[in-house]
């Protein structure tokens, strides 16, 4: 593909025609990937600038250049005000636009966009469409399963990511959409056929300042700027908004984008909404209840407990709709959608205690997941949870607090300590604890995992929060050591199971 065709006329014209027709074979911002025939992008980045790293990108055999300031390195630089901008814009247009065919959903929020992607997967495929996924648990392109390297890819991987998913067969796709993508212009360039907002709570202000800068973020997915020059640094459009209204951060968004002249379709429990959960009735084993829609009221159930759940389920459903399938298929196909490794996913080993491993790693989700535990039991809850290291630390003594009031007993200790001391960390969130004979703060969390599975008895509920999916814990200087909770949980019900069958032999 020549250069010119990659960039589109808007910046082509300070380029040379001999430039111009240069071949470009693929794309890459990071220097080590450079193939001969490359475009490389010059991203400035928050420790390291792109720039300095083009004349290595220039010796492995890049042919071409974006840039923001001109460097004179022999090869044809575009010179453009971002680079992330327009990488974003070029990789698109290198792959064909490949959002003008693929059905897109996007799914942004602080909690439930990896179970909203799940369930949105989970509909249209039941419904007879190939739908790719990219999330924080998996992507599926193509039907093939990849790894995942961060919650929503930069825009290289991610409109690569979508070409692939059209030439392996799939006509929709789910993405989680996180808040730094949309910052960093990640999912710029993209046409949504329908954007889904969850809720927003306090997470991230390690990266957005305040709380206010955060939700412009999320905002970004929804709400094109008017003026030409920023409408071009944005997504490439959305077909269909879904909002919670049960979120007041929804609600505001949603007040927007009909001042906008947009019309909404919006989900809630508690508010009136489009789609509107009633007669909601959740236990362990999943929930049940009536969604009112715009085509009459209908009977559902999903195998997803907890109130926040169902907000996520009314939330795909809705975009299911919009994407045509019908609510006699939605029914069908709810009660096998949408269960997600390491989001409130129970560990059973005959135990008379339930056991319930969950992503939970913010305040508001530790408080959904607490809330919901305690609907499943009359006995007592117990919790496991720490903070990450290196994230923002005003969350900590609120996550502390929230736990000692929801749990009978709960285990502070270690999350992703990263590069911070974890006792340091434990500290902070202790404060939030009120401290007290129930409250119980061991470092290590294997131990903790163990504590709290010795300590429960029949009919109590164990909640084990903040890791999920993820299958090992971060230390200093990006040492990363296995660890799965749910193995761990399940290795500590099997010692439990032995030491009692030793005690009664």
């Amino acid at each position: 593909m020549k250069l010119l065709d990659v960039i589109g006329s808007a910046v082509a014209s300070p380029l040379a025609p001999a430039a111009a027709s240069v071949e470009i074979a693929a794309l890459a911002y990071d220097n080590r990937k450079v193939q001969p025939g490359t475009l490389f992008f010059c991203v400035p980045g928050f420790t390291r600038d792109g720039h300095d790293f083009a004349p290595d990108a220039v010796a492995r055999g890049a042919s071409a250049l974006v840039v923001e300031r001109s460097l004179g390195l022999g090869v044809p630089e575009v010179q453009v005000p971002s680079v992330r901008v327009a990488m974003a814009q070029f990789a698109a247009r290198f792959n064909g636009d490949p959002s003008d065919e693929l059905q897109v959903v996007g799914v942004t929020g602080t909690n439930g966009k990896t179970t909203t992607a799940f369930l949105v997967r989970g509909l249209l495929e039941a419904a007879g469409r190939q739908t790719g996924l990219l999330g924080t648990v998996t992507s599926i392109v193509g039907g093939e399963q990849r790894e995942v390297q961060r919650t929503t890819a930069e825009a290289v991987e991610l409109q690569a990511d979508l070409r692939a998913m059209l030439d392996g067969g799939d006509v929709a796709a789910a993405i989680e959409v996180s808040s730094h993508a949309l910052e960093l212009h990640r999912a710029d360039a993209t046409r949504f056929a329908v954007a889904i907002f969850t809720n927003l709570t306090q997470d991230h202000l390690d990266f957005h300042p305040t709380m206010e800068e955060y939700f412009l973020a999320k905002r970004k997915l929804f709400l094109v700027e008017s003026d030409a020059a920023a409408a071009s640094a944005g997504v490439a459009g959305v077909g269909t908004a879904v909002v919670n209204l049960d979120d007041p951060y929804g609600r505001r968004l949603a007040d927007e984008l009909r001042a906008a002249g947009e019309t909404p379709v919006t989900i809630a429990i508690d508010a009136d909404a489009d789609y509107r959960a009633t007669e909601l009735t959740t236990g362990l084993t999943g929930s049940t209840f009536t969604a009112l829609t715009p085509e009459g009221p209908i009977a559902l159930r999903t195998p997803l407990p907890g109130r926040f759940n169902v907000q996520n389920v009314l939330g795909a459903i809705a975009a299911a709709r919009a994407l045509g399938v019908s609510l006699p298929e939605i029914a069908q196909a709810l009660p096998q959608a949408g269960r997600v490794p390491g989001r409130f996913e129970p560990v059973d080993e005959g135990q008379p205690f339930a056991v319930l491993v969950d992503y939970a790693h913010t305040p508001d989700s530790l408080d959904n997941v607490l809330q919901a535990a305690r609907g499943l039991t009359e006995q007592r809850v117990l919790s496991v949870f720490g903070c990450g290291g290196d994230r923002d630390r005003t969350k900590r003594p609120l996550m502390g607090e929230i736990a000692a009031r929801l749990s009978d007993e709960t285990y502070a200790t270690s999350d992703n300590p990263r590069s911070e001391d974890p006792a340091a960390i434990l500290a902070e969130v202790v404060v939030g604890t009120g401290t007290g004979p129930h409250v119980h703060v061991e470092v290590d969390r294997r131990k903790a995992i163990a504590d709290a599975i010795g300590a429960a008895r029949a009919g109590d509920v164990v909640v084990i929060a903040g890791k999920g999916h993820e299958q090992g814990q971060e230390f200093e200087g990006g040492r990363k050591l296995p660890f799965d909770d749910v193995t761990v949980a399940r290795e500590a019900l099997q010692a439990l199971s032995t030491t009692a069958n030793d005690g009664t032999a």
